[in-house]
């Protein structure tokens, strides 16, 4: 469902993604996890295509994201960790707004929002200006509207972001019965708790690469830790932070670990 081959980004002498590839198939329920600057925001900008590859693909439900990029827009969703929203506008504006911008009639957006806005609690604030709302309350807004549509692909930065610990569970839940119905997750997260508790896979980057992917019980045998998944990631980023500092010319490509 979402494909990446051999995908790079340059911001001019900077390598942000070094040649990821990487398939996530329909239904699985797949976690980002990895340092600040590792390239995990950029690499979801390329799967959503707000910028460009400097090379490599991007193929979301089948199609190139940049040949064909309202297929491929039409398929998936995208929340980032500070969405914006447009202020002026009602809760109750704003999805439907959404909901024609992906051709949805009146009898589906009443439909999909009969469900949406009780799952998270929106009943209270729908005919208030969103900019008067907190910004919990607008990153709830933002992934009921991004689920409006039912979209084949889910693409989703700190979700936990301003979310108490109610409103986190919620959304865990509704991304996990959407998995478990078809969509594909594709989640990016300094939270290794909720990666662990969420995902069916994880990948770990670090400096544009993907140094380990594969299920928690698969990352902690590669890293030989036992326990909190917290403990392999450590391990893993750690061991590639050593080989980079004991032969500075591996640069980007230093790192030597198994994908599984």
């Amino acid at each position: 469902m979402i494909e990446l081959q051999d995908l790079h980004k340059h911001f001019g002498d900077v390598c942000a993604v070094d040649g990821v590839t990487l398939t996530v198939p329909r239904g699985e329920f797949f976690a980002v996890l990895g340092p600040n600057a590792a390239g995990k925001t950029t690499t979801i900008k390329m799967i959503v295509g707000l910028i460009k590859p400097t090379r490599g693909t991007v193929r979301v439900a089948g199609f190139d994201v940049q040949e064909s990029s309202l297929e491929a827009r039409k398929r998936l969703s995208y929340v980032p960790d500070f969405p914006f929203l447009y202020d002026k506008l009602t809760p109750w504006e704003f999805l439907r707004f959404t909901g024609q911008l992906f051709r949805m009639d009146e009898r589906q957006i009443r439909a999909s929002t009969e469900d949406l806005i009780p799952r998270f609690h929106l009943e209270e604030w729908l005919q208030k200006p969103i900019e008067s709302l907190s910004h919990g309350t607008r990153q709830r807004i933002a992934i009921a509207s991004a689920l409006m549509h039912d979209p084949e692909v889910f693409v989703i930065d700190e979700p936990m972001v301003g979310l108490d610990p109610h409103h986190a569970r919620v959304v865990k839940d509704t991304l996990k019965e959407r998995s478990k119905r078809g969509m594909t997750v594709f989640l990016s997260t300094h939270q290794i708790s909720v990666a662990e508790e969420m995902a069916d896979r994880i990948g770990i980057i670090h400096r544009g690469r993907f140094i380990a992917v594969g299920t928690p019980g698969e990352l902690r045998a590669l890293a030989g830790t036992q326990g909190a998944l917290e403990g392999a990631f450590l391990a893993l980023t750690e061991e590639c932070r050593r080989e980079e500092m004991s032969d500075p010319s591996l640069g980007n490509s230093g790192n030597k670990l198994p994908i599984s």
